[in-house]
């Protein structure tokens, strides 16, 4: 995919293979939507001070086209669950810092890309002050293409 596609993918503007995304119906949903849509069935197994063990059984509608978990219902379980621990150490509060409608960065980097594996590192800022906010990396499977 060339860049301006990518570019139009991310901003949800057409490209040969998609319609359009239709923002009205995002707007709608609400809040903290993605929580409960992605978590949706998770059964605490244990839990104590600094620790929590989970199960679900991945329902469809969140795996991703290759039939696997799809990465942002992947960072959404690390994030829901990755605050719960930390309340279980007795903080009232957790999360990060932002305004509504405050602005950010986000700066994706490919640190390498193979014959099967590709890594990438994200972080996201503040974009008034360029404090970071989050940052992640990411490991990716290259599933081998066909050749029929």
């Amino acid at each position: 995919m060339d860049l301006e596609s990518v570019k139009k993918y991310l901003e949800g503007e057409e490209t040969e293979n998609n319609e359009g995304a239709d923002s009205s119906k995002v707007t709608k949903l609400p809040n903290r939507f993605i929580e409960r849509f992605v978590t949706q069935g998770v059964k605490v197994d244990l839990i104590e001070p600094g620790r929590i063990i989970c199960s679900m059984k991945i329902p469809p509608h969140l795996l991703n086209a290759g039939n696997f978990l799809h990465g942002g219902a992947t960072a959404t379980i690390v994030d829901v669950i990755g605050s719960a621990v930390v309340y279980t150490s007795g903080l009232t509060q957790t999360g990060v810092s932002v305004e509504i409608n405050e602005e950010i960065e986000i700066e994706a980097r490919t640190l390498r890309v193979g014959k099967a594996v590709a890594v990438v590192s994200v972080e996201l800022r503040k974009k008034k002050n360029g404090k970071i906010i989050a940052q992640g990396r990411h490991t990716k499977y290259l599933a081998p293409r066909s050749k029929l």
